[in-house]
């Protein structure tokens, strides 16, 4: 007899990249070198002071759950890091420790989203924020988005877009793909097109930390009603470790505690030992280099790709993403990634994941290698073009 599955699984789509990614180590497995610039993960290995802070509390034995909230150690340290690095006094009684951000956002929408709720959320966009919409029985709506406004919504657009079964509006500063940012000053106005209208406001701050040539910010320095998502994995370099926090509204932690109770038990005891070093001065020394190198990469990369025909029309200022438009170089992004894996030895991902706004002609680029291999992925790619 078939096994009954929820209509909602066939609605959940394939992670691309991870079939690309999926590719690529078969090539590798027949010997073919392969430049990844596929995946969004840092390439740096977690910084010795967070290891070491994991290591010496394995070494206790002394591995038990942790409160559904997290530490209250760790909750302290994240709220003195906003205060610290943002001038932003945030109460530690409102940050939710998470599994990773994923967590933190399916807490977020499980806490406000009944069936057939719709969220609107921008086109391109990082695809599991729609997808997990979905899994709580939510309606994701696009807002198309283009390089004319950096690839983020619009009040203009999102007041046009709203509906009586609109929910709220989820935004990334930095975004995956595009690694563009929200203006602090556009960001508050899309917080008072959400909150006239009674919505809500989420904001996925994921990659903050890794902003070049601009300040990095946080929402949190002019709305307190607002759902703010992070991690500790790409700004602090942790991605495996899985860990991730959320600053709600004060009145929504009981509930949200509640739920974490249930989905999570707690947040992974280790992972969080290792983030109370995160904000130590000498880790901070570490990170901060990183991002420079960062910076580097985004600034040698960028011309060396218009050089070869990919159109960059609005630049990353953030994460580590470059979102080109292949147009002039090929008439499918989908097709242009396999060419470019099976003829250059160079992994890249098709627009397809993000979206349905024009995915065929874009591709994203990520600059999670060193220089001298984006380098070498500019020559190859020379090379088949």
């Amino acid at each position: 007899m078939p096994r009954h599955t929820a209509r909602r699984v066939a609605e959940i789509q394939p992670f691309h990249v991870m079939e690309l990614l999926r590719r690529a180590r078969e090539l590798e497995a027949l010997g073919r070198d392969i430049i990844h610039m596929e995946v969004g993960e840092p390439d740096f290995p977690t910084p010795a002071p967070m290891v070491e802070a994991a290591t010496r509390f394995l070494a206790t034995g002394e591995v038990h759950y942790t409160a559904a909230l997290g530490l209250p150690g760790l909750r302290e340290a994240i709220a003195r890091h906003y205060h610290d690095r943002f001038g932003v006094d945030v109460a530690p009684e409102r940050i939710v420790v998470t599994p990773g951000a994923s967590g933190a956002l399916m807490l977020a929408l499980a806490l406000t989203t009944d069936p057939g709720d719709e969220w609107l959320l921008p086109d391109p966009g990082y695809p599991s924020n729609r997808h997990l919409v979905r899994s709580f029985e939510g309606v994701a709506r696009a807002l198309p988005v283009d390089a004319a406004s950096r690839f983020h919504p619009t009040p203009a657009q999102v007041a046009e877009a709203w509906a009586p079964r609109t929910r709220g509006l989820v935004v990334a500063t930095p975004s995956n793909p595009t690694g563009t940012l929200l203006a602090p000053h556009e960001l508050a106005a899309l917080r008072e097109t959400v909150s006239t209208r009674g919505g809500t406001l989420i904001v996925d701050e994921i990659y903050q930390g890794l902003s070049y040539g601009v300040e990095a910010s946080t929402a949190l320095a002019a709305m307190d009603d607002a759902f703010v998502v992070n991690s500790f994995s790409k700004y602090f370099g942790m991605t495996g470790w899985r860990l991730g926090w959320l600053v709600a509204p004060p009145d929504a932690v009981r509930d949200l505690e509640k739920l974490a109770q249930h989905f999570f038990i707690s947040p992974s005891t280790p992972a969080q030992q290792a983030a109370l070093a995160a904000f130590a001065p000498a880790t901070r020394e570490i990170l901060e280099a990183r991002r420079h190198e960062f910076a580097a990469r985004r600034d040698a990369l960028l011309p060396a790709l218009r050089e070869l025909g990919f159109v960059v029309a609005a630049e990353p200022q953030g994460a580590f993403y470059i979102y080109a438009d292949i147009s002039k170089l090929a008439a499918d992004s989908a097709e242009f990634a396999h060419r470019l894996i099976k003829e250059a030895g160079v992994a890249a991902t098709p627009g397809l994941d993000f979206g349905d706004n024009a995915p065929r002609r874009h591709l994203r680029i990520a600059y999670t290698t060193r220089r001298e291999r984006l380098m070498e992925a500019v020559e190859r790619m020379r090379r088949v073009l």
